[in-house]
């Protein structure tokens, strides 16, 4: 049977301001409604076959509206929810959910006030251990700047696979002024990647750059870079590619996204490493069936 072609990372919302208070100024492109009957045209435009939808807003409602959309649709593979990972209530709640179609789960760490204390806490941390226990995923995502303030944390959840979203969000606007940034990013991510347990999402990447302005040649180069970079950390078997869409029509069109990584996957990968990004690598530590 030919494997699942997988983006492993995309959102859906019914937009209104109040629950997506991130969606700011100059980001009106996404300020409208986001379902699957205008994915995934673009979706199989790209070859792609299946998608993994992803939490984008905190509250237990998000996975709700998620997991109705998946049970409907074959081309959703499967849900990353949010749940209060340090509620006593945990198991109970994610039982209310059912395995039909929830891979995992997130909470946007990223804009923790103190990310070192929160990864910190001991129901959190049990919370995390108890997902671990029932097979699953936690997605991990944090800035460059804070990937230091996650690395014990990564290193202790090691009964099951974290995946870390956009390859730690590397600071590509900082990139382009020399070679600080990207030597600090890729120091933090090797850590990561020596965690065998850690598999790493190729996406989000062109909204790390200046999107504002219009991404330029060296924005790409960068961006090539990272996936590189990402390669010699991870190896092929623990990458995945996912689109972000639709936050990443800020600065690139689906099409464009994927193609860059499938350009520098065809000069850098072999076939079956290819097939590990598009799809197997998603499969495989999300039990997508």
């Amino acid at each position: 049977m030919k494997p699942q072609r997988i983006d492993a990372h995309q959102h859906f919302w019914r937009y209104r301001p109040e629950d997506y208070p991130w969606i700011g100024p100059g980001m009106e492109l996404l300020a409208q409604d986001r379902l699957p009957g205008e994915f995934h045209p673009v979706l199989m435009a790209e070859g792609l076959d299946a998608s993994i939808a992803v939490q984008a807003r905190a509250g237990r409602e998000e996975t709700g509206f998620l997991l109705a959309l998946a049970r409907e649709d074959a081309r959703i593979a499967g849900v990353v929810g949010w749940e209060d990972i340090a509620s006593p209530q945990l198991a109970e709640h994610v039982g209310e959910w059912g395995r039909d179609k929830l891979l995992g789960f997130r909470h946007v760490i990223q804009d923790e006030r103190d990310v070192a204390a929160f990864v910190a806490q001991p129901d959190f941390n049990r919370g995390v251990a108890w997902l671990q226990g029932q097979g699953l995923v936690y997605d991990v995502l944090v800035y460059q700047r804070q990937l230091p303030e996650v690395q014990a944390f990564c290193a202790r959840h090691d009964a099951h696979w974290l995946v870390l979203d956009h390859l730690g969000k590397p600071a590509l606007t900082e990139f382009c002024k020399g070679e600080e940034a990207y030597q600090q990013w890729r120091r933090e991510l090797r850590a990561l990647g020596a965690l065998p347990h850690v598999a790493c999402k190729l996406s989000g990447l062109v909204t790390e750059a200046d999107w504002v302005r219009g991404l330029r040649q060296k924005d790409y180069e960068n961006i090539v870079l990272c996936l590189d970079t990402a390669l010699e950390v991870f190896g092929a078997e623990r990458l995945m590619f996912g689109s972000d869409w639709p936050v990443c029509l800020l600065a690139a069109s689906y099409a464009r996204v994927a193609g860059v990584v499938r350009e520098w996957a065809q000069t850098r990968l072999s076939a079956s490493e290819q097939t590990q990004v598009w799809g197997g690598t998603a499969a495989r530590c999300y039990n997508v069936a």
